[in-house]
């Protein structure tokens, strides 16, 4: 061989296949023998044959198996008598005989030494020239081999796969399985393998001690160490480097045909018959077949282990699967995948690197042949159902396996297992070799670019992809996608949501692995992320940092300080992949690669107790001041962009897909979600589509985003200058809309000629404060000092619609100090503006449309007010006003208009209120009482004495308007008028019912405050709404021309009283007359403190032009009595003068 300069590492400096002249093939038979036949006792080399042509070859004289006495019985018993006459066909019925039966030891012998008679004859190439004359002349390789050396046939027998001509075809076939029955009949494989042999103990090579059978265990042992090698090099034997070729050659050579794998063969015979009955041999089709039922149940065990150890072989050598090399031939060499064709052991030679390779170029859009691809599919899950076929996995993950995994070893179930563990539950951990090892496998076996590569996958999830993804065509790449889209719905069940999240885990961790995503993405992840191919790594660009680069790009804008130019914006469909990719990885917080890889330690600390869906993600976003740095910006920026896209939380936007399609469809159809979506869905919380899955979600999202500004992405764009302008330094949400509001008001208080916040800024802020207004958890000045009553309180009070807040407020009295100044201010707030008063926006919505559509936004509770007593006013706004206006009355900073108006009286005539009064606290209807006091003497100013006229109106409907009346008359009501104060419309009886009981009442407080009442009545009709409402027709007839207040229509109609020729009605005159009773009573029991009451008194009376008159004519007799004692003085001072 070496004197031809042959390459050590092709077959047939290995397979020296040497054939007698004599055989016949198709039915030809052996014609004359040598002078002596084969003598069991001896080998004796045949004589050459006269080879003259083809009248030659079927001569049919000649020395005939079947008339040995060594064989004749053996040969009678097993084959047919037809074979008897046709040496080959009884050599292959000799050898192909059941395991059980056994020839006699002479007729083994003899058979043996035939055959090593046959292959050693140096003549025997005249019938191959003969039969292939053709065949040879189009093989040039062939045609140029040295003749004599048996060099013909061996290149004939490693171009099998080429030779068309029929009868050269059947002849080399023949004459294969004849060799391949032996390894000692591979001229050569026994030179080169002796050593590894024995030192294998794999048997022995003296002749006679192994029968034919076991000769093929040689072979099949070998073959099994050389596994064993790849898979635990530091523990087996090492084969010699030209021992592992012969082995790898001889399992080539005997790939298209299952017969000459003669361990395999007998291994599997009877199983051939069960399930691939119907095959015809060659090409590999008995291989594949049996490929396809290794996990049959039915499938003994000692085939299976041989197709297993012949499917570890083709992993370390492609060429060992002949439908395969075959297939892919040419597309090998168009893709250059077989760099160095003459080292078969080589990288290029791994099965591994053959389907990155032409997986690289299908990813690519490059055309590979279908038969290639069918083939690539076949080995692929091949690869992924059975872990033992990667040398890799088997090495690197053995602990793993057995600890973990054992039992397992079908249908892809251990390599499951392994991925599971390799997903980093907390129970457990995996080597990182080993993790390594399984991204390898999956991206050779590219499960994410056909589901049915994944056995254990396809099989799981059978059932959920024909009810939820059946409008997919089968093996579609985006079955992965629609299964994903189903995970934790009712449609998705247990098993395949496992197996499912097991194989995403890695698909997550390599961008590749996503076909749609490549394809769509590869020219924009080579532009902006300068990426490689396919099946190409980089250490500055790893796969899993290559999709956090497109995403970065897919959501970069101008927040970044500059203009992004249009060739570093992704393309609109890499864009869509990308935001589908992210919504699938918002599903598990496993299947982010940065999250998981940062985040472990935080989600043991914090989150050991949150493992629902969804938790994990929400737990890291509570805890986000509280984690690690790293892992805090990760979440962070996660955070940041479901702000901006908030159809990444898959879980929230199937949670609110009845909102959405309800009030929100319109944003949501939107390619390019600014933000508006979780606006939208905040602003319809209320609604009845809403959930409570729904809700909470919502409620999260706007919980975190108080946490960071940047995490409120309309705010965050809307006011980004005006943050670093005004607010430098500050991150939390709550204090920058603080900040920001404060100077607003601010700047509106001052009336300056230009806001300092910008108009865009001011717009978002104020959606922002309604949005705050709704969950008290959304304000935490205000939830922090309030926490221990909430829980004291209100327990099981909801907080969402602003529900907690109003139940504080409810129970404003019994809260700490702290919660009750929080609760004033934020009172104080809502009154000056009722759009941040959520209860009572969302209460009264209609109410509003209906009365107060052209009403300025500061103007709505005035306006609601206005028209409470009309009879199209829902019930349920009017109750919400009355409660607005009782707390108004208790102080009169919450009442804006009030404030305003009375700027100038309340100090001037409430300053000793004004003196004892807290910042925070309310003054109880103090200084409304005084001022109510100070109209009644009518010394008000106009605007002042208006409003004090309007809440003097209210009052005496309601008695609950009036704080100290209610404070201090609480036991009199209780106790005189439960009727009037059960009643649910109030229209003035329980003030009524005081003034009538006014002598029963024993409480100095109480009797002040009815006294007060009657007072302020004399002021003004109105303010006495029974009185009123008696005398309403008499004002009508005799007061029409009267202006209403400071008492003058009261005066009006008690001239009318007196006037004997004026008739009032009756009620009104009976009214009338017991105010004047009342009054007269009043005036008794409560004289005037000081000479201004006095006074005021005086002119309110009903007899102030007696009481006039009777003051003037004193001080006129006073004047003139002065006058005489003057002159009487004057004289006697004259006399005393004189003397």
């Amino acid at each position: 061989m070496a004197a031809h300069g042959r390459s050590p590492l092709l077959l047939l400096r290995f397979l020296f296949v040497c054939v007698c002249s004599y055989v016949s093939v198709l039915g030809l038979k052996f014609p004359s023998g040598p002078a002596e036949p084969p003598h069991p006792h001896g080998v004796r080399v045949m004589e050459a044959p006269v080879v003259a042509g083809a009248s030659q070859l079927r001569r049919t004289t000649g020395w005939k198996l079947a008339e040995e006495e060594a064989c004749r019985e053996d040969l009678t018993r097993l084959c047919p008598k037809h074979t008897w006459t046709n040496i080959l066909a009884v050599l292959e019925c000799m050898q192909d005989r059941k395991e059980e039966i056994e020839l006699s030891p002479d007729c083994n012998h003899l058979l043996w030494n035939y055959k090593l008679n046959l292959t050693t004859d140096p003549k025997f190439e005249s019938v191959a020239t003969e039969v292939c004359r053709s065949t040879i002349a189009e093989i040039k390789e062939c045609n140029e081999e040295v003749r004599g050396k048996g060099y013909l046939v061996s290149c004939l027998v490693d171009h099998r796969g080429n030779i068309s001509e029929y009868q050269c075809s059947q002849y080399i076939t023949k004459i294969t399985s004849v060799i391949f029955s032996d390894y000692r009949l591979i001229c050569g494989f026994m030179d080169k393998c002796k050593e590894d042999i024995n030192s294998l103990h794999c048997g022995s090579i003296n002749v006679g001690q192994k029968d034919i059978h076991s000769q093929g265990e040689v072979i099949a042992c070998l073959e099994k160490a050389l596994v064993r090698q790849a898979e635990q090099p530091d523990r087996a034997h090492p084969i010699k480097e030209e021992c592992q070729k012969a082995i790898l050659r001889v399992a080539e050579l005997s790939s298209d045909d299952f017969h000459l794998d003669r361990h395999l063969y007998f291994a599997c015979r009877e199983d051939r018959e069960r399930f691939c009955q119907n095959v015809q041999a060659g090409e590999g089709k008995v291989y594949k077949c049996l490929f396809n039922h290794k996990y049959e149940d039915a499938m003994s065990e000692k085939c299976r282990d041989a197709l297993t150890t012949r499917q570890k072989l083709i992993s370390q050598d492609y060429k060992v699967s002949y439908s395969l090399a075959k297939a892919c031939k040419l597309d090998l060499r168009k893709q250059h995948c077989s760099l160095d064709t003459n080292l078969p052991r080589a990288r290029e030679a791994r099965l591994s690197y053959l389907l990155l390779c032409l997986e690289a170029a299908v990813h690519r859009g490059r055309p590979v042949s279908g038969e290639c691809q069918g083939e690539m599919l076949d080995f692929r899950r091949m690869l992924m159902e059975d872990f033992s076929l990667s040398p890799e996995i088997v090495l690197h993950c053995r602990t793993e396996i057995e600890a973990q995994c054992s039992g397992l070893h079908r249908k892809g179930r251990t390599l499951h297992c392994l991925m599971r563990i390799g997903r980093g539950d907390r129970t457990s951990a995996i080597d990182s070799i080993c993790q390594n090892a399984l991204q390898t496998l999956i991206q050779s076996a590219d499960p994410g670019a056909d589901y049915r590569i994944d056995r254990a996958l396809n099989e799981a999830c059978e059932s959920v992809i024909q009810t939820a993804c059946k409008h997919i065509r089968s093996g579609d790449p985006m079955i992965l996608s629609c299964l994903m889209e189903h995970l934790y719905t009712e449609k998705m069940v247990e098993d395949c949501e496992h197996r499912l999240l097991e194989l995403q885990y890695f698909i997550s961790r390599d961008w590749k692995l996503d076909p749609v995503l490549y394809r769509k993405c590869q020219g924009d992840a080579a532009r902006l992320c300068h990426t490689h191919g396919w099946n190409e790594t980089s250490e500055l660009m790893p796969p899993g940092a290559v999709f956090s680069c497109l995403y970065r790009h897919a959501y970069r804008t101008e927040e970044q300080g500059r203009r992004v130019n249009s060739g570093e914006r992704l393309s609109r469909d890499c864009k869509v992949e990308v935001q589908r990719i992210l919504h699938q990885r918002a599903l598990d917080v496993k299947l982010d690669p940065e999250l998981q890889k940062h985040c472990m330690t935080d989600l043991g600390k914090w989150c050991s107790e949150k493992t629902d869906t969804g938790q994990e993600l929400e737990c890291l976003q509570d805890h986000l001041e509280d984690l690690v740095s790293i892992c805090r910006e990760v979440v962070g920026n996660l955070t940041e962009l479901e702000s901006e896209d908030i159809q990444i939380d898959a879980l929230l936007i199937r949670a609110c897909d009845a909102v959405i399609q309800a009030h929100c469809h319109d944003v949501a159809d939107n390619q390019v979600d600014t933000g508006d979506l979780m606006e939208c869905l905040v602003q319809n919380k209320q609604q009845k589509e809403m959930n409570d899955k729904c809700a909470v979600g919502v409620t999260h999202f706007q919980l975190i985003q108080m946490k960071d500004f940047r995490f409120s992405y309309k705010f965050k764009m809307a006011c980004k200058e005006d943050v670093l302008r005004l607010c430098p330094n500050i991150k939390k949400k709550v204090d920058v809309v603080i900040c920001l509001s404060t100077t607003v008001r601010n700047d509106t208080l001052q009336e300056v000629r230009e806001q300092r916040v910008s108009l865009k800024c001011r717009k978002q802020l104020r959606v922002e404060e309604l949005e705050m207004s709704e969950d008290i958890r959304l304000e935490p000045e205000l939830y922090d000092p309030c926490k221990s009553d909430i829980s004291r309180l209100c327990p099981n009070v909801a907080f969402g619609n602003a529900q907690m807040i109003e139940c504080l407020k409810e129970q404003k009295n019994l809260l700490s100090q702290r919660c009750h100044q929080r609760i004033f201010k934020l009172q104080e707030v809502e009154m000056s503006d009722p759009e941040l008063d959520y209860q009572l926006m969302r209460v009264c919505k209609q109410m509003i449309k209906r009365f107060c559509t052209e009403a300025d936004a500061k103007n709505v509770l005035q306006c609601l007010k206005q028209n409470k007593n009309s009879e199209l006013m829902d019930p349920k706004c009017k109750q919400m006003i009355t409660k607005r206006q009782i707390t108004q009355n208790t102080d009169y900073r919450l009442n804006p208009m009030l404030r305003k108006a009375c700027r100038a009286d309340i100090p001037k005539f409430c300053q000793s209120i004004l003196n004892k009064a807290s910042e925070d606290r309310e003054l109880e209807g103090q200084v409304i009482a005084c001022l109510k006091l100070k109209y009644a003497d009518q010394r008000l100013s106009p605007d002042c004495e208006d409003q004090i006229r309007v809440i003097l109106q209210e009052s005496a409907l309601d008695y609950r308007l009036d704080p100290q009346l209610q404070m201090h008359c609480s036991d009199e009501i209780t106790k005189l008028c439960p009727e009037e104060a059960a009643a649910q419309e109030q229209t003035g009886q329980v003030e009524e019912c005081l003034k009538v009981n006014l002598l029963k009442i024993k409480q100095d407080a109480c009797r002040k405050e009815v006294l007060n009442m009657l007072k302020e009545s004399k002021a003004d009709i109105f303010v006495d709404p029974v009185l009123h409402t008696a005398c309403a027709l008499d004002l009508k007839h005799h007061c029409a021309a009267i202006t209403p207040g400071r008492g003058r229509q009261m005066s009006c109609l008690i001239e009318a009283l007196q006037d004997k020729r004026i008739r009032l009605q009756p009620e009104c005159k009976k009214r009338l007359q017991d105010r004047i009773d009342m009054w007269s009573y009043a005036a008794k029991v409560a004289p005037a403190e000081n000479f201004s009451d006095l006074a005021v008194q005086v002119m309110t009376s009903p007899s102030k032009n007696y009481i006039l008159f009777v003051i003037a004519m004193s001080l006129c007799v006073l004047f003139l009595v002065g006058l005489l004692c003057g002159r009487i003085t004057k004289r006697v001072t004259r006399d005393l003068k004189d003397r």
